[in-house]
């Protein structure tokens, strides 16, 4: 299940929750108990492994993967 952050919009505080994606269940701020919650924009990351060796194909920098 993937983690979702929710911001409240009365006193501002960000709260992650672990809930299936389109879930419809409605939050509670842990600060101040108010229910209006917004979710945020979250960003992710996803490894993968390239099996034809251009590793450089489904980087448009050129840079992906590179420590």
């Amino acid at each position: 299940m993937p983690i979702f952050e929710y911001r409240c919009k009365q006193c501002g505080h960000v709260t992650p929750f672990l809930e299936k994606a389109g879930n419809r269940k409605s939050h509670v701020c842990e600060k101040c108990s108010s229910k209006a919650m917004e979710k945020l924009l979250s960003t992710f990351a996803a490894k993968t492994k390239s099996t034809s060796g251009l590793s450089d194909s489904s980087c448009p920098t050129g840079t992906c993967g590179l420590t």
